[in-house]
């Protein structure tokens, strides 16, 4: 019964100004996430559902809201995501300079890598909202991408 999201927004106070490939990333995750997405918050009847999604004292906040009124607010610890997080952002910054000046092999090889990554992140953040949320992989994929992007530091 419209298990799905409808609003998505990043707490702004939790990001850092991105460049313009972050931004681009994270636009194209929040406008895939609103065109094809499944999320429940365990024990709820109906959505739609809008998600405010942050940072608050290094846990990972999801601030679900239906119908405009508070659902939910789930909380994560941020600690087992860290290290994916940190090594995602790494091998995306070489994917970007490589995009330049490598061959088409590095790029290939180095866009593996991310999607390796990414899909890593997707499964961590699936098992870690086990009993809260349930996605499929697709929507946990592009969460990641979001939670990526609120880890960025300055």
């Amino acid at each position: 019964m419209n298990f799905h999201l409808s609003a998505i927004t990043l707490d702004e106070a939790s990001m850092v100004a991105l460049s313009p490939a972050i931004a681009q990333e994270r636009e194209v995750a929040v406008l895939d996430l609103l065109d094809a997405n499944s999320f429940r918050v365990d024990g709820s009847d109906h959505g739609p559902y809008e998600l405010n999604l942050g940072v608050e004292e290094g846990r990972l906040v999801f601030a679900v809201a239906r119908e405009g009124a508070a659902h939910a607010r789930i909380l994560l610890s941020l600690a087992p995501l860290r290290g994916l997080i940190r090594d995602y952002w790494l091998v995306c910054e070489s994917y970007y300079k490589a995009i330049r000046t490598a061959t088409p092999q590095q790029v290939e090889a180095l866009d593996s890598g991310r999607k390796a990554l990414h899909d890593e992140g997707a499964g961590e953040l699936r098992q870690r909202l086990h009993g809260k949320i349930e996605t499929d992989f697709a929507t946990a994929r592009r969460l990641f991408t979001l939670i990526c992007v609120l880890q960025l530091r300055a």
